[in-house]
């Protein structure tokens, strides 16, 4: 039937409240959801309930490729560089030769199930190749499932930048097939010129992009998401008008500005996953209105064995030879064997030769459908049991009740964290003043059983705690480490940043919350400590004591004369000397002044928590 405007509103309206239905069950009964939107897309066709006759391939691949280009260009904004990093090698080899292995496996064994041509064979495998992240981890959540990071990452990097790989190896053998591009030295140009314009589009719109959004005053904080989409379609379309992959150069161009931290940056992730949810559902809903039921039975046989032999035998056999190298463990491997769901790129891809023109398009769209169907359910379905079965799982930390944001139309040298407390975090069971923390860092927020409570310097952390922090960047890796857990590797702290400190903070916190030995009397502040090691010394800013580990620094001192803060710097492993031995009458006379400083911090804590901690919302520096 034929759809007046009006019609097409309510029924796209009526598709979306489905659409988040879907989702819902999805959740609740562990069923892929990409599963669920196609089927109701089918049900809303021509042969389902919905009687919608719709078979315009063109307009479906235009719909797709806007919607695969927002999702791209959102999963980049998501891809932390420190994932990029800890992954890119073996995403990187999966995304490349692991797309061309599994697709020449599958294709071989296509070409022959169907009685087709090899390069027609080929072109089949090339289209069901790339894997779908938004699909494995939407799987693994309703599960409950929270893999280990670097699995996490390598299948984040990998599903984000393999849409290309497939896209060349659809485009190029569909030039092949046609007569345009010569099979050889021609194919093999088309590759490094996709590889390399995209690439080069995706960096200079990334970092261009990162300027205006940093340095153009906006009059509305709505436009910033806009404008970070504009930037996105001129990268995707850029790159494709010059020859390049659209795909690469808008998910570089998402990395590049999620890891810049541009002006309203949580704004822009919002608006972007509530853009990269309704593409997901229009996308899947479209390609599932072009599907016909009646048709897909057909296929069902061919397609059940070339399903078979991808899930098997070609993603297996790709992953074992080619991960074996990145010291993966060997259930590590299996489980990034099992984990090659499809989404809605190969059915998109299944687009192309339709309109091509290509003889056999149909057959080819059909079971490149049932094939992502199958991939769904037999491999998404199962796998959160598989990931507990193979011992993947790490514990997941529970996400925050609450959030806070800086909303300015300006950068504004801050950032907001939040913290979850686990068993065995070095901050559980202290209380804020002894945290030892940073200058300037507060704790805004603290969120204990679905109840907020105001912060004071005498607040006590517990296991299970949400604490907002605010903070400057230079400071991260510092309160990184008090919030670290106590026998977890943590990262270590930069050697030539100074860390500012108050002179109220005592010994024992700041050695317990950076693993630091300073030999000195655990109850001493470091304005005592300062004030012993400085004696007959004018108190003027810039002096220096120096210890095993650190270089403490006078940075300022109250009008009282005492010691206001501290600048910590850590010094280099082969700059650290061990403490000269002392002899008994030193050390008999280095502890004295220790033990009188010892007394005094008790009564002046006790003042300082009444007087200093009104109610309210305080800083650590008021402890």
């Amino acid at each position: 039937m034929l759809l007046s405007v009006e019609s097409l509103i309510l029924f796209t309206g009526i598709l979306l409240l489905l659409g988040i239905a879907s989702n819902k069950f999805s959740t609740r009964m562990g069923v892929p959801v990409l599963f669920l939107f196609l089927v109701v897309g089918m049900l809303a066709g021509s042969e389902g309930i919905g009687g919608i006759e719709f078979e315009d391939y063109s307009a479906a691949n235009t719909i797709g490729t806007i919607a695969l280009c927002l999702i791209l260009f959102d999963g980049g904004l998501r891809t932390t560089i420190g994932s990029v990093r800890t992954a890119w090698k073996p995403a990187a080899v999966l995304a490349t030769l692991g797309v061309v292995v599994t697709a020449a496996i599958t294709g071989l064994a296509a070409s022959w199930i169907l009685h087709i041509s090899i390069l027609e064979g080929l072109l089949l495998g090339s289209i069901v190749g790339s894997t779908d992240a938004s699909a494995v981890f939407s799987v693994l959540r309703s599960g409950g499932v929270n893999i280990r990071r670097r699995l996490a990452d390598t299948l984040e990097v990998e599903s984000g930048s393999n849409d290309p790989m497939a896209i060349f190896l659809t485009v190029g053998l569909l030039q092949v097939l046609t007569n345009a591009v010569p099979l050889g030295s021609g194919l093999l140009t088309l590759f490094l010129t996709q590889l390399a314009y995209g690439a080069v589009v995706g960096l200079l719109v990334g970092y261009g992009g990162v300027w205006l959004l940093q340095h153009v005053r906006l009059g509305a904080a709505g436009l910033y998401p806009v404008l970070a989409t504009a930037l996105a379609l001129l990268a995707f379309g850029l790159a494709a008008v010059i020859g390049g992959s659209g795909f690469l150069a808008v998910y570089l161009t998402g990395i590049v500005i999620g890891n810049r931290r541009p002006v309203f940056h949580r704004g822009i992730l919002l608006f972007h996953d509530a853009a990269a949810w309704i593409c997901q559902i229009l996308m899947f809903m479209t390609l599932g209105l072009l599907s016909f039921p009646s048709r897909l039975l057909d296929a069902a046989g061919p397609a059940l064995l070339i399903s078979a032999v991808l899930i098997l035998v070609a993603r297996p056999l790709a992953v074992a030879t080619l991960v074996s190298f990145f010291k993966f463990s060997k259930r590590e491997v299996m489980f990034l064997s099992l984990v090659g769901l499809k989404g809605a790129v190969p059915i998109t891809l299944a687009t192309f030769p339709m309109l091509a023109g290509l003889s056999g398009a149909s057959q080819l769209f059909d079971t490149v459908f049932f094939v992502v169907l199958v991939s769904a359910l037999i491999q998404g379905w199962p796998l959160p049991v598989m990931a507990r079965y193979l011992n993947v799982i790490e514990p997941a930390n529970r996400p925050p009740p609450v959030t806070l944001e800086i909303s300015s139309l300006q950068n504004v040298n801050g950032d907001i964290v939040d913290y979850y407390v686990e068993a065995g975090c070095q901050a559980a069971g202290r209380k804020i003043k002894e945290l030892a923390l940073p200058d300037g860092v507060v704790v805004a927020l603290i969120v204990r059983d679905e109840e907020i409570t105001p912060p004071q310097g005498r607040s006590r952390i517990e296991v299970g705690d949400h604490l907002v922090v605010i903070l400057r960047p230079a400071v991260r890796a510092m309160v990184d480490r008090v919030f670290s857990h106590r026998e977890r590797k943590s990262a270590e702290l930069p050697l030539s940043l100074e860390f500012p400190l108050r002179g109220s903070t005592k010994v024992r916190d700041l050695e317990e919350c950076y693993d630091l030995k300073l030999g000195e009397s655990p109850d001493v502040t470091l304005d005592q400590l300062m004030r012993s090691r400085l004696a007959g010394d004018a108190l003027v800013p810039g002096l220096a004591v120096p210890f095993d580990q650190i270089i403490l620094y006078l940075r300022e001192v109250s009008e009282d004369g005492s010691i206001q803060y501290v600048g910590m710097v850590i010094l280099p492993a082969d700059e650290r000397e061990p403490p000269a031995e002392k002899t008994p009458e030193e050390s008999m006379e280095s502890d004295e002044p220790a033990a009188e400083a010892s007394a005094v911090p008790s009564e002046a804590d006790d003042k300082n928590d009444a007087a200093e901690n009104p109610p309210g919302i305080d800083s650590p520096e008021n402890g």
